[in-house]
């Protein structure tokens, strides 16, 4: 059976808006956007090298998708712009339609959920979720989240959309960390009912 993992960057409060560039998410009037920059070493490199070694599909929602297609195709000096062209990416959009412009991209029938959860049921690669808290809330509402990589800056914003929103209860138990040498603890977690 396939795992949806979460590989995110996000504050102590929980932001998880914008962390690589100004312009990246203004909704809600946001002005800290690229915030996780200048937090970036090789021991985060390393990590995020070692889950892309791992070749697994990829899963966005549409503002997450639509970011990463307007940016990393034109990243031609990175080592990730390939393995994210090469990647099957199965996009959770009610806007979108196909063919979808990035090359390998596959939109989701019907309600995200059902779909991701049928995903899982099928033999294949796990599943990579980078960025889309709106697609991360509607799955972990039924409990479709096998694990979150969490890189935990040590920052706090005060305002920006957060990873776990109020409203919903998870328990969650630690099975890995690491530090970076700019004081970012990289924490994976599975839910702790598993």
């Amino acid at each position: 059976m396939r795992k949806v993992v979460v590989f995110n960057n996000v504050t102590l409060d929980g932001v998880m808006q914008a962390p690589g560039r100004p312009d990246e998410d203004v909704r809600g009037g946001f002005q800290h956007g690229g915030w996780a920059f200048s937090r970036m070493d090789a021991v985060m490199g390393e990590v995020a090298a070692e889950g892309m070694a791992q070749q697994p599909d990829l899963l966005f929602g549409r503002r997450t998708y639509e970011d990463f297609f307007s940016f990393w195709p034109k990243q031609t000096d990175n080592p990730f712009t390939a393995v994210l062209n090469d990647a099957v990416k199965h996009v959770a959009s009610m806007t979108l339609a196909e063919p979808l412009p990035w090359s390998n991209s596959i939109l989701l029938e019907g309600d995200a959920g059902d779909a991701v959860a049928g995903l899982k049921e099928q033999p294949g690669k796990d599943l990579l979720i980078m960025g889309s808290g709106e697609l991360i809330k509607s799955l972990m509402q039924r409990n479709l989240i096998d694990k979150f990589v969490l890189q935990i800056h040590p920052l706090i914003l005060g305002s920006g959309r957060r990873l776990f929103p109020d409203g919903d209860a998870f328990a969650l138990r630690l099975i890995d960390t690491r530090i970076s040498t700019t004081g970012v603890i990289i924490a994976t977690y599975e839910p702790a009912t598993q």
